[in-house]
């Protein structure tokens, strides 16, 4: 299957180290962001220590998930019998602007405007709400953390939470705004989480009800006898999935498992790193149609839209493996600082830097794979092992070809490295390279430890940090001084 070149929708034309200064700057974000992942950091520490066997499960996920991918077209086919023997009917979609034109076609040709959805960060990839409402179609979040970014015009900044930078006296403002309560509902809504959940609840029992068609993703799908999964923690998408008479899934063709016996891997593995709890409040699983029981038509969508071109990639291919926990966001330092928003896209934090440049094309996201400190904390979290900070290097050396091949006049910065470059050719050019940084660093350090300004290109790296002084003596000199003979 291939892909076309179809740009994603862009949330933000800046490039991420715009977007993090002005969000650093934000105490109110950074306070609800630190006491969030905070939270969850703790849950998750607790029930994952009490597996003895856990990185035995997150090897036994990556195994499953590689081995899947290296024959992922035989069992994308494999999925499409089981599905349609099941009564369901596949569809293929290259890119987003296919896939929304066939739910929106599914849609309509039922004479309804309106939809149900469950939370889905694969509909939300190709901003699937968008384009059913310009045909009309309206998509009503059903998700509480959905609604609330929905019914304040805003963004998710979170996988697993969207609205994880607003706290609850800014969620309840945004119910008063939004929802059309009378004068006592409102008087009485306080920004208790009870209270909140149930204003949500009211809102949205209406709509699950005159619902006739039900629009969701899917956390995985197996292959081998066509069953699709849900795992939520509220119910709302038990509601999507079983209420409307049509249901319809748009699937990211990474999200196969090859038999239901290697699922019980991945229902271990998410939800502990996810929302910290040793099983999901609700796990959804269906195959197919059956009569009287259930939506009595199941169309599911085959979404590639870049997937095939990071498939490719034999270092980057392992991002595919991911499962959307968002464990590496909630211990990423860079994340915890700037929020989701910043990262311009519906995958944040570290997933996001690499996945987002991967799925689209470097062209446009060139400044995602530098939004990290490489400190490896995300690798050490991930279910299934993904070494995202190899992927970010491996990703930064595309930026920098990229640029080559774009800009016929150097940049400053490749000026500079080719420089050091052949500095570093010889032992006597490093030498010498030496003995000139020494002398032209001293009027900066003035005979102290450290250099606190550095001029031109590292100027904005000398705002924030501090650099040590050269020394007077590079360690071959200290050597031929103490022992009389040059240092091999």
């Amino acid at each position: 299957m291939t892909t076309t070149a179809m740009p994603w929708p862009r949330r933000h034309p800046e490039p991420f180290p715009e977007r993090a200064a002005e969000k650093v700057a934000d105490t109110q974000l950074r306070h609800n962001l630190r006491s969030a992942t905070g939270t969850i950091r703790a849950k998750r520490a607790g029930v994952v220590g009490e597996l003895p066997d856990w990185e035995q499960l997150r090897a036994a996920g990556a195994a499953v998930k590689d081995r899947t991918l290296r024959h992922l077209d035989l069992y994308l086919e494999q999925l499409e019998r089981s599905v349609t023997a099941a009564g369901g009917v596949v569809h293929w979609a290259r890119d987003g602007a296919e896939a929304n034109a066939i739910v929106a076609d599914v849609v309509r040709a039922h004479g309804v405007d309106e939809v149900v959805k469950v939370k889905s960060l694969t509909t939300d990839e190709i901003d699937l709400n968008t384009a059913l409402a310009a045909v009309g179609i309206t998509a009503w979040e059903t998700d509480l953390a959905e609604l609330i970014v929905q019914l304040g015009h805003d963004e998710s900044s979170h996988i697993l939470v969207p609205a994880i930078h607003l706290n609850r006296s800014e969620i309840r403002e945004i119910f008063l705004r939004e929802m059309g309560m009378d004068q006592a509902a409102a008087g009485a809504l306080s920004d208790q989480p009870a209270a909140l959940a149930g204003a949500a609840r009211s809102y949205l029992r209406e709509r699950f009800l005159r619902a006739e068609v039900g629009v969701s993703g899917a956390n995985f799908a197996v292959a081998d006898c066509g069953a699709v999964s849900v795992v939520e923690s509220e119910g709302n998408g038990r509601m999507c999935l079983t209420l409307p008479r049509v249901l319809v899934t748009v699937l990211g063709i990474e999200k196969l498992v090859p038999t239901w016996s290697e699922l019980e891997v991945f229902l271990q593995l998410l939800p502990r790193s996810s929302t910290g709890e040793r099983m999901n409040p609700y796990t959804s699983i269906w195959t197919g149609v059956t009569p009287g029981d259930g939506p009595q038509e199941f169309h599911l969508v085959l979404l590639d839209n870049g997937r095939s071109r990071v498939l490719a990639d034999e270092v980057g291919r392992q991002t595919l493996r991911c499962i959307r926990c968002s464990a590496c966001q909630n211990v990423c330092p860079v994340y915890e600082r700037v929020g989701g928003h910043a990262y311009g896209s519906v995958y944040p934090g570290p997933i996001g830097a690499v996945l987002t440049p991967m799925l689209q094309g470097i062209e446009g996201s060139e400044s995602l794979p530098y939004a990290s400190s490489l400190c490896g904390a995300c690798y050490e979290v991930c279910p299934v092992r993904i070494d995202i900070p190899t992927v970010l290097t491996h990703l930064r050396a595309e930026v920098v070809a990229h640029k080559r091949k774009t800009h016929r006049v150097p940049s400053p910065e490749d000026v500079a490295m080719r420089a050091t470059a052949v500095a570093f050719g010889s032992r006597r050019r490093f030498e010498l390279a030496q003995q000139a940084a020494r002398v032209g660093s001293w009027p900066l350090s003035r005979g102290g430890d450290t250099i606190g300004w550095l001029p031109g290109l590292f100027g904005r790296w000398s705002r924030t940090h501090d650099s040590p002084a050269l020394p007077a003596e590079t360690f071959r000199q200290w050597w031929q001084r103490t022992h009389g003979e040059p240092a091999r």
